[in-house]
C-alpha cells in the first residue's frame, strides 16, 4: 500500500532514517551507470532536490527508460542518510509510477542553462526551471507579507474595480473595455461613438490604480489599503514596464506626509526581513545566479550581493530631502556638470528620471531616499497643496539599482483648492462628483501611497528583467498563454 506523499521539502529535513515513505515530483535530472542510477526529483516545495537511488537491476527497463527529464514519478522508498555530499538524506526507490512522459525529443527545458529570453518564450513551463520557481515561491512570499503587515497595523482590505469611468492618474494610456460591435459601433450626429448604447452605457477603462475609490474607504473605515491588478496601455518595451502589473495602495484618514512616509518604510522593511526570515534559500540560490551573471562585469558595475543588500536596506534609516535639495545635488554633480546624464538638469522644475534617481540613491547617499515636495506641475491634480504655491506634498522612496519603488502623497483635503486644481489640469469635475463629495462631507487630512509589486519583487529577486517576476507578462505585443 502507497504512503501518504510527503513534499520534498519536508524530507529534506527528516532524520526518520529506514522509514518507508512517499513522494511525488519532476524529473530534474537523471545520471548513473548500468547497475545505479541517480534521480534528482522536484516537487516546487523548495528549491532543493531530493536524491533517488535506484537499484537499476532490480527494476524494468522499460520503466526505467521513461524517466528522463521533465517525466512525473511517484516513488516508493526508504530514507536512508545521504552518503554525498550536498545532501543529509536520500531515497532508495523501492517502486517507481511514472505518472507523466515527457518526450526527451520535445521537452524544451533539458539539463543544461537556457537564457531568459528563451524561457520568456516558455513561460508555460518555465516554472520547472530553479531560477522561476525561486522567483515564484518568493512572490508568494511577498504577497503573504502585504497583508500580513496591513492586518496587523488593523487595516481593511478593499476591493476597487478594475473597470473605471475615471482616470485616477491622468495618464490617458488606458485600455478600453466595450462590447460595442467593432466593425458598426453606433454613431453620434458628429459621427463620434455613442457609448451610451456600450454595456456600460459611458465609456470604460481598466484601472490604472484603485487609490481614487480606496480614498473613499478611508474616509470612512481610517486605515484601508488594496491589491489588485493595474493596467497601462504605455507602449513602452522595456526592462521596468507591463501593461499589467500589480499594485499595493494603502490610503489613511488623518494622516499627514511625515506618516506616511514612516509607513511606507516600515512596510519595506517589513517585506524585506520577511523575504529574509522565510526565503533564504531561494535567496542565496538567485544571489549565486546573479553573480555569475556578472563574473565578466568591472567590480563597479557588479550589483551588491543580493542578501548583503537587503540586509542594508533593513539596518539604515532612509534618507529623507525636499526636491528642491536634491536639484541643487543634481546640477552641481559631475555627471549632470560633464553631460554624462541623458536629462541633464538645467534647473528647478525638471520631472526627475531613472538615473537621476539612482544617482541619489547609490552614488551620493548610498542608501535609500524618500524626496518630498515636488513641483506642483510635475505631479497629479489629487496631491495637497503646500503653502509655497509651488509645490505639493508629494513623496517618492527611491531604492538602489530601481530607481522609484514608492510614490505617495498627502491628499487635498481643501475642496475649493481640489476643484481649481482639477479646472487648471483639465481634469472633469463633472464626472468626478461621487471623488470630490469626500471633501464636502467630513473631509480630514489623509494620505496614501503606491507600490508596484513588480517593482518590489525585482529589487527583492535581483532579477533584471520586471517580465521575468510575474508568471505570464504582459507587454507590447506580448499577450501570450
Amino acid at each position: 500500500m502507497e504512503q501518504k506523499r510527503i513534499k520534498v521539502k519536508d524530507l529534506l529535513v527528516s532524520k526518520a532514517y529506514g522509514s518507508e515513505v512517499n513522494v511525488k515530483g519532476w524529473v530534474r535530472t537523471k545520471r548513473g551507470n548500468k547497475q545505479i542510477n541517480f534521480v534528482a526529483l522536484n516537487d516546487g516545495s523548495t528549491i532543493n532536490n531530493i536524491q533517488i537511488v535506484v537499484d537499476v537491476p532490480s527494476f524494468n527497463e522499460d520503466l526505467l527508460k521513461k524517466i528522463t527529464t521533465g517525466a512525473a514519478i511517484s516513488v516508493q522508498g526508504k530514507l536512508i542518510e545521504s552518503a554525498g555530499s550536498g545532501q543529509t538524506v536520500e531515497l532508495e526507490a523501492i517502486s517507481i509510477d511514472v505518472l507523466g512522459v515527457a518526450d526527451p525529443e520535445k521537452y524544451p527545458l533539458q539539463p543544461k542553462k537556457h537564457s531568459l529570453e528563451f524561457l520568456r518564450e516558455k513561460a508555460h513551463l518555465r516554472f520547472r526551471t530553479s531560477t522561476f520557481s525561486a522567483v515564484f515561491r518568493i512572490r508568494h512570499a511577498m504577497a503573504f507579507a502585504v497583508h500580513e503587515f496591513f492586518n496587523k497595523k488593523g487595516f481593511f482590505y478593499m476591493h476597487t474595480p478594475l473597470i473605471t469611468g475615471s482616470d485616477a492618474e491622468g495618464a490617458g494610456e488606458m485600455f478600453r473595455v466595450t462590447t460595442l460591435d467593432d466593425k458598426n459601433p453606433p454613431l453620434n450626429e458628429d459621427g463620434t461613438i455613442n457609448y451610451k448604447e456600450d454595456f456600460f452605457g459611458k465609456e470604460t477603462n481598466l484601472t490604472v490604480s484603485g487609490q481614487l475609490e480606496g480614498e473613499l474607504g478611508a474616509m470612512a473605515l481610517g486605515e484601508i489599503y488594496t491589491f489588485g491588478p493595474t493596467f497601462r496601455a504605455e507602449n513602452s518595451n522595456t526592462t521596468r514596464h507591463l501593461a499589467e502589473f500589480w499594485m499595493i495602495e494603502p490610503e489613511m484618514a488623518f494622516y499627514d506626509l511625515k506618516d506616511n512616509m514612516d509607513l511606507a518604510e516600515e512596510f519595506l522593511k517589513y517585506m524585506i526581513k520577511y523575504a529574509l526570515d522565510n526565503c533564504m534559500s531561494d535567496l542565496e540560490f538567485l544571489s549565486k545566479r546573479l553573480q555569475e551573471e556578472e563574473k565578466g562585469k568591472k567590480a563597479d558595475d557588479r550589483s551588491m550581493e543580493l542578501v548583503e543588500k537587503l540586509r542594508f536596506v533593513l539596518a539604515n534609516d532612509f534618507v529623507r530631502l525636499t526636491y528642491t535639495e536634491a536639484i541643487d545635488i543634481l546640477r552641481n554633480c559631475k555627471p549632470n556638470k560633464k553631460k554624462k546624464f541623458k536629462y541633464v538638469i538645467d534647473g528647478w522644475g525638471a520631472d526627475l528620471q531613472s538615473e537621476h534617481e539612482r544617482y541619489l540613491v547609490e552614488k551620493e547617499f548610498k542608501k535609500p531616499v524618500i524626496l518630498i515636495d515636488y513641483p506642483k506641475e510635475i505631479k497629479s491634480f489629487y496631491m495637497k497643496q503646500n503653502d509655497d504655491g509651488k509645490t505639493v506634498g508629494a513623496m517618492d522612496i527611491l531604492f538602489p539599482g530601481i530607481g522609484e519603488i514608492i510614490g505617495g502623497s498627502q491628499r487635498e483635503e481643501n475642496y475649493d483648492k481640489l476643484v481649481t486644481r482639477m479646472n487648471e489640469m483639465g481634469v472633469p469635475t463633472d464626472e468626478m462628483d461621487w471623488y470630490l463629495d469626500t471633501r464636502r462631507f467630513g473631509s480630514a487630512t489623509h494620505s496614501g501611497f503606491g507600490l508596484g509589486f513588480e517593482r518590489m519583487m525585482l529589487f527583492v529577486t535581483g532579477m533584471a528583467n520586471i517580465r521575468d517576476v510575474i508568471p505570464f507578462p504582459r507587454s507590447p505585443k506580448n499577450a501570450e498563454f
